[in-house]
């Protein structure tokens, strides 16, 4: 009986206990599911799971539970083994896929749907990181004994449990019917599953040990600075449980949103604690993206952070909120009185808030008396809310453009007003790789979990490096676990844009590594063997690097420069260090431990920089051409002797083993030429020249090939190790050991004493070859980057010597050409240093030229030419060619070079062409008759409405005609900082012509054909371009434009994101049609279509030039729900008159959009029904529809396919295939050529109406990036489910 007593007393207590709690839907017990992955064994009842062979596998460990989770039911699990061997450690989440019929995956980051995960200190969503940083624990770094836990709450959020405390919200939209997840992944071997129905805390002491571990391990770098100053604690930060879309990183002190262009809501964070009375709260705006409107806004609530359940923005709280936004102060999501409205507009504070630029500070204070202040970059605004209330949390919605913020603490403040040359100072960037910490102040870097991960730890520096600047750190601790070491380069992307890869050697793009002893530019090794090994570096060593005046990068090692690593380094590059593989720690130092031999060369502030002696303009002028020329690799054949620094090569015996490379990978436009030196008539055959992606410094002496066209050379090039040679030998062109073109050239066997040779590798990825200057054509095609050189010195060729020089070194010739005569002449010093002080005025200005009345026309010119005005002016005097004319200085950024016509000669057809040439051809003898026979240098030229690249055409119906242009017109070239080149008519960009344009390029005119005058304009107005009256008008509308007052939550979608592309505000209000719509309203003439059918007012061009004009995003969304389309590039849209019940049935904003390709026979037909037909239909005139050849019919087709239905796509990519879109010839009633014509229309389709499919046109690419093949083709049976919007009509 006694025991009974005892049993009930316990149950009532157990009741007790779990009252609260709501009852489980079902009795059976959690344990883990019988289907499980491949490596794992159950125990105890299938409630432990245990990966085998752990020391050999370290994934396909995946196990589930056997039945989905309740509401607030949790499930816990205890980490019962780990082993000390891989990265990365346990996984748990919740999916929607049923064990039962699941394919279990190697991992379950790997399901693309349905899955939440925790893994690390992130969280990921569908395999997609949507939190960075969640919670307090990461779980890479969990030991054995830990207790991971979670539960899925009624409301749908979803919480997770390290030892019984709660982490925060993780997913606020978590699944009804979901199931527990575990993955054993990386060093969690065994887990067992642990019966609680709530969340116990862990022991006190347990805690305090496992912290004393951590502070223990780190107590001398990461936790250094909160230790000793106990003020840290009680700063503000940002508290963890944040919105959906937001993640906290650097402490807490930062916030931002992960995927800040697909999603601009949902990243609301709130403050650790409440503020105090007159404490404000600053916050400074990090980054920005230019996709969203609205921007940062700021303010305070009366809601905890704890468990609050976070709006998409904080304006649509409807309690105890006030905030700051672009429209003003609303308090519960309603703007406050018109008294405060008229204040308001007085200060104009909505504008500014929209207009926040990075660095902008904003903050919101508390005063005792009860009022809210708001301040902007420490200025107080003149605007303020009363009666807030005490215990307020400070609150941010980074919302828009807005994609990271972070909170400045009173302590910052101080510390930047005490230090106003601190911003300077070299320190590590807050941006970082996810596995780097910050400390010291900026200036100490590490890797924490050292042990347990060897990468994703990249480091900035908080600036660009100034020229002859040091920067340099030391190793302060190793782990010996690893195989690699520290990796330390430059880079010129920002760290605000760069997306942190795993190690820096990944970036593709403008970034200079040394890794072990490896140079490595944007991915790929140009260099083994450099003077130094990253991986040898020891405990305390230290590693710099400077970017030299002259371009070149330097290692330095404890102080000693190491030589150059790379040349032609850009100005403005950022310092970059990689934590990698035994490094775990760094510090920056002051930078003064510098060898004696470059001390004179290096500095770290603007004083020193300042102090050093200005080199006089005869001392550049007179530079040696040996020590700017290219140079020849160490690494050539057995009988090659290299002479006069590497710049000759000389064969000392017999007739071959004379291959020799050039030191550097040659850059695109960049040409390599060779002067023959010497011959020797007892030999046949004679030199071979190419280009080859194998690294020569990697490659032994003794393994190269005799020559380029023995038998030996064909067994080296089909090695698999091996990398790709093009060689043009004799008349032939050669890739590895086959002959891919024959006839090429002349013969190379008849080379002369003098005689120059050269291969460029172009900006088109081809291969040239060049014979005394002359362009012979393209050799090759799709050469890849970082190619070099290769030259075999072979039979009668005994000696060559290099002639060419490296691009950068083409810049200095460029300046000297533009200096007039009679300043290089003068040796006035005074005069000298004027014009140097007025370059350094110019650098200090940046991109931005003001000095357009400098501009007159070069001394240089074709010989029909004759300048007057004081060279403002040049005249063509004879015939109709040989009359090119250049700027006499090169093009800066942004600046534009501008001509009008002065006189037409009706007698000769064509007219002026407009360019760029990257040297001005100094040599009258070299001009060739025409611009666009410039093919020596770089050159692009806008003839009529092409575009050529030295010499050959790369693009037709540009957005300009030159031939057109009259009497008056002005027209002009622009290069912008991404180097592209713009053509001004009348002022107005008409688009980029041409891309990856070398810099220091001269403006080049040719008066061609009827224009036989022009002159510089040298207004100073002229100096950027206007702004084009038909840009306005014609740019696509971001937001839907409402009557009625709508609540923010309601128009969110139309005012934040750039979403419509609205068909009702799209008229087009050109002054001029472009050429390329002229000659598709002539293909249209062609049809005899009636204009009754067509309503010209939505008319559209989608040509490369008028799309980037308007500033056309490449994809909208349309429709309810929202769906992406494509818009229609290349093509050119003719609107059609619209029935009356598209307005009734309010299609503009609620149907998709979509497209629907068709035969030219079949358009009339269409508009005379009305609607798209289907196969099988009988159209007017007894017309029957077939379906379209190379589609599925009724003879070939998958069982159960109906062809009789209506099929569209979302992208024109699809639709305007072969397949639906069939080629027809024409010939232009205009020019008489010979063209092809497509047609496709442009339809409005009611959602829920038709079925999305894969493609069914045999592709085996992908067709459009933004689509899967899977998801391109909509059918739909249903009539009346589509309405015709426009004609499409695409020449070819």
């Amino acid at each position: 009986m006694a025991n009974m007593e005892i049993a009930e007393q316990e149950s009532s207590v157990v009741m007790m206990m779990t009252s609260p709690l709501p009852s489980l839907p079902s009795n059976e017990h959690l344990v883990f599911h019988e289907r499980i992955g491949s490596l794992i064994k159950l125990s105890n009842n299938r409630r432990t799971a245990e990966r085998r062979r752990p020391l050999d596998e370290f994934n396909n460990g995946v196990i589930m539970t056997n039945r989905p989770i309740s509401d607030d039911q949790l499930f816990e699990i205890r980490l019962d083994r780990l082993v000390d061997k891989w990265s990365g450690s346990i996984e748990v989440g919740l999916t929607t896929h049923n064990p039962g019929n699941l394919d279990f995956p190697a991992t379950m980051t790997n399901i693309r749907s349905g899955t939440i995960m925790m893994s690390g200190c992130g969280i990921l969503t569908n395999g997609k990181g949507t939190r960075r940083e969640y919670g307090e624990y990461n779980l890479d770094e969990l030991m054995e004994g830990d207790r991971i836990g979670m539960i899925r709450k009624s409301n749908g959020c979803l919480h997770y449990y390290i030892n019984g405390v709660d982490q925060g919200v993780a997913s606020t939209e978590t699944p009804k019917t979901a199931w527990a997840v575990v993955d054993l992944y990386g060093m969690a071997v065994k887990v067992t599953i642990l019966d609680c129905l709530r969340p116990q805390t862990q022991p006190e002491s347990v805690r305090g040990q496992r912290a004393n571990n951590i502070i223990r391990q780190f107590r001398d770098t990461i936790f250094a600075d909160e230790l000793e100053d106990e003020q840290q604690r009680d700063r503000l930060t940002f508290h963890s449980n944040c919105a959906n879309h937001c993640a906290l990183t650097n402490g807490h002190m930062t916030a931002f949103r992960p995927n800040p262009l697909e999603d601009f809501n949902f990243g609301i964070a709130m403050t650790n604690r409440c503020l105090r009375a007159n404490e404000t709260f600053r916050v400074r705006l990090d980054s920005t993206v230019d996709k969203w409107s609205g921007s940062l806004e700021i303010g305070v609530t009366e809601h905890p952070p704890q468990d609050f359940e976070f709006p998409c923005t904080m304006t649509n709280m409807r309690s105890g909120t006030w905030m700051l936004s672009g429209s003003g102060i609303m308090h519960n999501g309603n703007p406050l009185n018109e008294d405060f409205a008229s204040e308001s507009q007085q200060f104009q504070q909505p504008d500014k808030l929209s207009k926040l630029k990075v660095g902008d500070v904003i903050g919101v204070t508390r005063r005792e008396d009860g009022t809210l202040h708001f301040s902007l970059n420490d200025r107080e605004l003149a605007i303020e809310a009363g009666n807030v209330p005490e215990n307020v949390y400070g609150v941010i919605d980074i919302y828009g453009q807005a994609s990271q913020a972070s909170i400045v603490n009173d302590v910052d403040v101080c510390r930047n007003s005490h230090h106003v040359s601190s911003e300077d100072e070299l320190r590590f960037h807050r941006r970082h790789g996810r596995n780097a910490c910050i400390s010291n102040g900026g200036r100490t870097a590490i890797r924490p979990n050292a042990r347990g991960e060897f990468n994703d730890a990249i480091l900035m520096s908080n600036r660009p490096l100034k020229d002859n600047e040091l920067f340099e750190v030391m190793i302060e601790n190793m782990v010996d676990r690893w195989s690699g070491s520290i990796e330390a380069g430059l880079t010129t992307i920002k760290p605000e844009d760069i997306e942190f890869p795993s190690t820096m050697t990944d970036i593709d793009f403008q970034t200079w590594m040394l890794s072990g002893s490896a140079i490595m530019q944007d991915g790929f090794t140009i260099k083994n063997t450099y003077t130094c090994d990253l991986d040898k570096l020891s405990l305390n060593s230290r590693i710099g690097m400077v970017r030299s005046v002259e371009g070149n990068l330097h290692f330095y090692i404890n102080g000693e420069d190491m030589g150059v690593a790379c040349y032609n380094i850009p100005q403005n590059v950022y310092a970059v260090i990689d934590l990698y593989g035994q490094c775990a720690q760094v510090s920056i130092t002051s930078g003064g431990h510098v060898h004696m031999a470059v001390a004179d060369h290096l500095h770290h502030g603007s004083a020193a920089h300042e102090a050093r002696p200005r080199p006089t303009t005869n001392e550049s002028l007179t530079q040696t051409p040996d020590s700017t020329n290219h140079r020849f690799s160490q690494r050539c054949g057995v009988n090659i002797a290299l002479k006069n620094n590497a710049s000759s090569a000389e064969r000392t015996k017999s007739f071959n083993h004379g291959l020799v490379f050039s030191a550097d990978p040659l850059k695109s436009g960049e040409m390599f030429e060779v002067r023959v030196e010497r011959l020797a008539s007892q030999w046949s055959g004679s030199l071979a020249i190419g280009l080859t992606s194998m690294i020569s410094d990697n490659t032994a002496v003794d393994h190269l090939p005799s020559s380029a066209s023995a038998n030996d050379f064909n067994d080296f090039t089909s090695r698999p190790s091996s990398k790709t040679i093009w060689m043009v030998c004799d008349c032939q062109v050669k890739k590895n050991a086959g002959i891919i073109c024959e006839n090429y050239a002349p013969s190379l066997q008849r080379l002369q004493v003098g005689n120059l040779v050269g291969v460029k590798r172009g900006v088109d990825n081809t291969m040239h070859i060049y014979l005394n200057g002359r362009d012979l054509g393209v050799a090759a095609c799709d050469i890849p980057k970082n190619v070099f050189a290769v030259i075999d010195v072979y039979g009668m060729v005994e000696a060559i010597t290099v002639t060419s020089s490296p691009l950068k070194d083409m810049v200095s010739q460029l300046l000297e050409y533009s200096t007039p005569s009679h300043v290089i002449r003068s040796t006035s010093t005074e005069s000298l240093q004027g014009d140097d002080h007025d370059n350094d005025n110019d650098k200090r200005e940046g991109d931005k030229d003001t000095s357009v009345k400098s501009f007159i026309f070069h001394e240089s010119h074709g010989k029909n030419i004759k300048l007057f005005n004081a060279g403002l002016t040049a005249q063509r005097m004879a015939s109709y060619n040989e009359a090119i004319v250049f700027s006499n200085r090169h093009l800066q950024s942004n600046s534009v070079f501008q001509v009008k016509i002065d006189r037409l000669n009706e007698n000769w057809s064509s007219s002026l062409m407009i360019g760029v040439v990257e040297c001005c051809l100094v040599d009258v003898d070299q001009l060739p008759i025409s611009a666009i026979d410039v093919t020596k240098k770089v050159c692009c030229i806008l003839q009529a409405d092409s575009v050529y690249y030295s010499g050959v055409k790369v693009k037709d119906y540009f957005g300009a005609n030159m031939d057109t242009l009259a009497v008056g017109d002005v027209v002009g070239v622009s290069l912008d900082e991404d180097r592209q080149l713009h053509v001004y008519i009348n002022g107005c960009d008409k688009g980029v012509a041409a891309k990856d344009v070398p810099p220091h390029c001269f403006a080049i005119i040719d008066l061609y054909g009827q224009c036989d005058q022009v002159t510089i304009l040298t207004d100073e107005a002229l100096s950027m371009p206007k702004t084009d009256s038909s840009f306005n008008s014609c740019e696509v509308s971001s937001k839907v434009e409402c009557s009625d007052y709508r609540e923010k939550v309601d128009s969110e979608d139309g005012m934040k994101e750039k979403m419509y592309e609205s068909p009702l505000n799209d008229i087009s209000r050109e002054s001029s049609k472009c050429d390329y719509q002229s000659a598709c309203e002539r293909f249209k003439s062609l049809l005899g279509l009636p204009e009754a059918y067509f309503d010209s007012t939505h008319n559209r061009c989608y040509c490369e030039a008028c799309y980037k004009l308007r500033g056309d995003e490449l994809y909208y969304k349309r429709g309810d729900p929202l769906k992406d389309y494509a818009i229609p590039i290349g093509w050119c849209r003719f609107a059609l008159r619209v029935h009356q019940r598209a307005r009734v049935l309010n299609v503009f904003e609620r149907w998709h959009v979509a497209f629907h390709g068709t035969r030219v026979e079949a358009v009339r037909r269409i508009l005379d029904c009305g609607d798209l037909l289907m196969p099988g239909d009988t159209a007017l005139g007894g017309f029957q529809l077939r379906p379209p050849v190379g589609h599925f019919d009724e003879k070939h087709k998958p069982d159960g396919f109906d062809i009789q239905q209506i099929f569209l796509s979302p992208t024109i990519k699809y639709s305007g295939q072969q397949v639906y879109a069939h080629k027809h010839e024409f010939k232009d009633p205009k020019t008489s050529k010979l063209l092809f014509g497509r047609i496709a229309f442009q339809v409005w389709v009611k959602p829920g109406s038709y079925k999305i499919g894969a493609q069914t046109i045999g592709a085996n690419e992908q067709l459009d990036l933004q689509f899967d093949n899977s998801e391109l083709e909509w059918s739909t049976k249903e009539r009346g489910a589509t309405i015709l919007y426009g004609l499409l009509i695409k020449i070819e």
